[in-house]
């Protein structure tokens, strides 16, 4: 005895879901973004063009502008070292990010 299987569409339908959600859609979109899904793919590729303008806002900001130099009094600041620690891996991973840009 052989044995079809066939998932009635419920791969694409799960893809649709999890683009939905990724792009903060309720699910009453679901049916709308399988039937015309070019809308959607348009606020997905925006939404990525904003995170990747924050990201390189974020990697500017930990650098010196151009022409600027370093303070010849630097004003001391107390960061306790988790606090530190935190920072400079936030600094790693956009730092990353950028790198894989």
């Amino acid at each position: 005895m052989t044995i079809i299987e066939h998932d009635f569409g419920k791969k694409d339908r799960d893809s649709v879901k999890r683009f939905a959600k990724l792009i903060s859609l309720e699910a009453q979109h679901e049916a709308k973004v399988l039937a015309n899904p070019l809308p959607y793919l348009e606020r997905a590729s925006e939404r990525i063009s904003q995170l990747e303008m924050a990201l390189q806002d974020a990697g500017n900001a930990a650098k010196l502008p151009p022409g600027a130099e370093p303070e010849a009094t630097p004003e001391t600041i107390l960061v306790d070292r988790d606090e530190y620690a935190r920072l400079n891996r936030c600094k790693e991973i956009v730092e990353a990010a950028l790198a894989k840009l």
